[in-house]
């Protein structure tokens, strides 16, 4: 059986089912929108026109039946259970997630053609008779897309979306604010996207660590309006994905202060950043400036209803901060030590404000800096340490450690001129050996860690076929780290179930590095 990720509990039987136009559909009213879904797919590829029946079906159908029972809440929010008989295939769940991933396994056992938008001539559409019964190892299964340094469509954001929902990915942290473009629209702030979203040209290859830098003379930029966002949002929710919204802060901040200059700490009129790596404008820390920001996070939260609220906090030099009087003014003021205790306080008002809507703040390792804010969650990224530091200081904490799960790095040993990365090596069967608890972990420490999630960084991946390329397959391969119990997981079984699901990325038009 070649599903991924594998389930934790599967029973070969004999026999298989065979789709054809007498296949009687049989939805509970509970699964109405999942049962639409899955009969559309289905409808689509093979060109039947199913028979709907009312549920529970009768005796003798061929049937498909979607049933959504009580009784398995032992399973969780996302488990399920799915039965392939000779004449009988029946998917059950106790929550609308658990049959949804139902479906998904579902569309893995039929042949990859089943995913095709239009009828495929002289198939035969069987399933084998099998038996499962599984449910997700953590409740954070997500990836991360850049959508700053190089901006992608609306119409691949769905599709990447789409995909990250086929391997049972529950959680699409989207970056939208950045030193080289603001993506997202912010009405009482219209220049964040007027200025902020596009930049006048793009540094070429490796030459911003240089002295010398060369740039391509080609404008970029774009955003997302709200009507885009809304839309975006309301589609992985439909396919139980929670949209996490990226809004950077203190740092990687340039295109903001380029719209409104009042932002930044030298008084200067500053470009849109055109060039990578870390940099030195950032936000000031004015009261003015924490206001402005969390007005943007007001209608943030108007369009994103996640708990959790990415505010960024990496990689903030504090250069302008120990030459600025108004902040060391500000240091004096609230007595503390240093800068980085000022942009831990800094975080603590993005904290509060928060919690007081009822969310959750979510920050990059640094905001360990100085001191934690009481209530937030830390997205680990340098190596673990972060996240251990958070763990056993009573933290929740989500795992995104750069040499296993930064998918900008480099699949290959061979680094060559020509395919350009950040750096690295992040080959997939090291992808696939990530063990997302740190070692050295009470149990109770262990419960802070929420799951994980892999990263695309976007330097150097100009359009969506770049990010196809780099993040598939070991997208796959982190999908199975995070649902799969560890004692299961075997790579040369991995791999075997790898062909069959690069089958299916080619009807779904997925450019993937092949291993």
């Amino acid at each position: 059986m070649h599903i991924i990720p594998k389930p934790q509990q599967m029973e070969i039987l004999e026999g298989v089912f065979t789709l054809s136009d007498q296949t009687v559909f049989v939805v509970d009213p509970e699964s109405t929108e999942i049962g639409a879904d899955l009969l559309h797919q289905l409808c689509t590829a093979t060109g039947y026109h199913f028979l709907i029946a009312a549920f529970p079906p009768e005796e003798g159908d061929d049937s498909i039946e979607l049933d959504m029972d009580e009784s398995l809440t032992g399973l969780g929010a996302e488990g399920y259970r799915l039965v392939v008989q000779p004449h009988h295939v029946l998917l059950q769940a106790a929550h609308p997630a658990g049959m949804f991933y139902a479906t998904r396994t579902l569309l893995q056992l039929l042949p990859a053609d089943i995913l095709r938008e239009a009828p495929v001539p002289g198939i035969r559409w069987e399933i084998p008779c099998v038996e499962i019964e599984d449910q997700p190892r953590f409740g954070w299964r997500g990836m991360m897309l850049d959508c700053c340094r190089h901006f992608m469509p609306k119409e691949f954001v769905k599709k990447f979306i789409n995909l990250l929902a086929f391997y049972k990915f529950n959680r699409f942290h989207w970056h939208l604010t950045e030193d080289q473009g603001w993506r997202i629209e912010i009405k009482q702030y219209p220049k964040l996207t007027e200025i902020g979203a596009f930049r006048k040209e793009t540094i070429i290859g490796k030459t911003w660590q240089s002295d010398r830098p060369q740039f391509d003379g080609v404008p970029h930029g774009g955003y997302y309006t709200q009507d885009d966002v809304r839309e975006i949002v309301a589609y992985a929710a439909a396919r139980f994905i929670t949209v996490v919204p990226e809004i950077e802060m203190p740092g990687h901040s340039q295109a903001a202060i380029a719209a409104y200059p009042e932002l930044g700490n030298t008084g200067k009129q500053l470009p849109v950043f055109c060039q990578w790596g870390v940099n030195p404008n950032v936000f000031n820390a004015e009261d003015s400036t924490i206001a402005f920001l969390q007005n943007v996070l007001d209608e943030v939260l108007a369009l994103f209803p996640s708990e959790f609220i990415h505010i960024g906090g990496d990689e903030c030099p504090k250069v302008q901060w120990r030459e600025s009087a108004a902040a060391q003014q500000k240091i004096r003021e609230l007595g503390l030590a240093d800068e980085d205790e000022l942009q831990s306080w800094f975080i603590r008002q993005m904290d509060s404000f928060l919690v007081n809507r009822g969310r959750r703040l979510l920050g990059w390792d640094e905001i360990l800096e100085g001191g934690l804010a009481p209530n937030a969650t830390v997205m680990a990224w340098r190596g673990e340490k972060g996240g251990i530091d958070a763990a056993k200081s009573g933290h929740d904490v989500v795992m995104a450690p750069n040499h296993y799960v930064y998918f900008d790095y480099y699949q290959t040993e061979e680094q060559s001129d020509a395919e350009i990365r950040i750096g690295g090596y992040l080959p997939i069967d090291r992808v696939y050996g990530y063990e997302p608890i740190p070692a050295g972990l009470t149990p109770e420490q262990a419960a802070h860690v929420l799951g994980a999630q892999g990263q695309i960084w976007t330097e150097y991946m100009p359009g969506p076929k770049d990010v196809e390329w780099m993040a598939f397959p070991r997208v796959a391969a982190l999908a199975e780290v995070l649902w799969l119990d560890p004692a299961k997981k075997e790579y040369a079984d991995f791999s075997e179930r790898l062909a069959q699901t690069l089958a299916r990325l080619d009807v779904l038009d997925v450019k993937y590095y092949r291993p």
